[in-house]
């Protein structure tokens, strides 16, 4: 699963720290967002290919092994990984 979505182009500024983006229909997000959400985009290097580890499978669905946890926080009651 990918951590971002896109790219997409910003279709306005609406303040300071919020911006619309062109989204098309098929995304179900809302088009205004914080601009912490929003990150350069940065094309893929030609001839890089882009390496994903292969998931186990484990009762009928994909996992993947956890090579470091490097940090975690609660947020909201809940735990969070950065792995």
């Amino acid at each position: 699963m990918e951590h971002f979505v896109g790219p997409y182009r910003i279709k306005g500024i609406i303040s300071i720290n919020v911006v619309e983006l062109e989204l098309p229909s098929s995304i179900r997000i809302h088009p205004i967002v914080n601009i912490s959400q929003v990150h350069l985009y940065k094309p893929q290097v030609e001839g890089q290919k882009k390496v994903l580890p292969k998931p186990v499978i484990i009762k009928g669905k994909e996992e993947f092994e956890v090579e470091k946890i490097l940090n975690k926080r609660i947020v909201r009651e809940k735990k969070k990984f950065l792995v």
